[in-house]
């Protein structure tokens, strides 16, 4: 991807009638459950991945321990969060098979958004996204995961906004996108001192989704 692609957000609006969610009754749940910073979380990842390169062998191109869970100290959802990426994520049959037969199930696909797939699993749970090796949301993701990891100020301050953004949501009887969009302005806001730090961004991000 090119600097461009990395440091601008794109959500192309849902084609018409396209259902992201291939199971229905699979979409966002309400209530919003934090849990303090668990020091087992990277093991868990740890766990994961081993089911993942078991099931897909060479087939993995890259495999990330992404989002809340993968910044010591940071409180989070207690879902590990993982960025797998593929040779073609349209190819659908060179690798969920596979994965369903590892305990993993296809819960999203949105092609129109750099042919996004997501699947989750369950003890420990996970969301594992999956993108193809030219989407600019995988450097994204590390950028930001990165960062905080380096800068416990901005990892504080994204904390404290998560724990904000959740007692609203719930108080509203919101699912778990509405949470996320509570808490983007500040992701908005650390991701462009971290495009900046990196020399890839000189002015602020654009686009709206994180």
């Amino acid at each position: 991807p090119s600097r461009a692609d990395i440091v601008t957000f794109s959500d192309p609006p849902l084609p018409p009638g396209a259902d992201p969610f291939v199971v229905p009754g699979d979409g966002p749940a309400a209530g919003i459950a934090l849990a303090g910073p668990d020091p087992a979380w990277p093991e868990r990842y740890g766990a994961l991945a081993a089911r993942v390169r078991a099931a897909l062998g060479w087939r993995v191109l890259a495999l990330e321990h992404v989002g809340s869970t993968s910044v010591p100290g940071l409180a989070a959802k207690p879902v590990i969060d993982i960025d797998l990426t593929v040779a073609d994520p349209a190819r659908e049959q060179a690798y969920v098979p596979a994965l369903e037969a590892a305990g993993f199930r296809l819960i999203i696909r949105e092609p129109w958004w750099y042919g996004h797939r997501m699947l989750r699993a369950d003890d420990p749970a996970c969301n594992m996204h999956v993108f193809g090796f030219d989407s600019p949301e995988l450097i994204r993701h590390r950028i930001f995961r990165d960062w905080l990891r380096g800068n416990p100020g901005d990892r504080d301050r994204y904390a404290a906004a998560k724990r904000a953004a959740a007692a609203a949501a719930n108080a509203a009887g919101e699912h778990v996108m509405q949470y996320n969009a509570r808490k983007q302005q500040v992701i908005r806001d650390i991701y462009q001192r971290a495009f900046a730090a990196s020399g890839l961004l000189d002015g602020p991000p654009v686009g709206s989704r994180s």
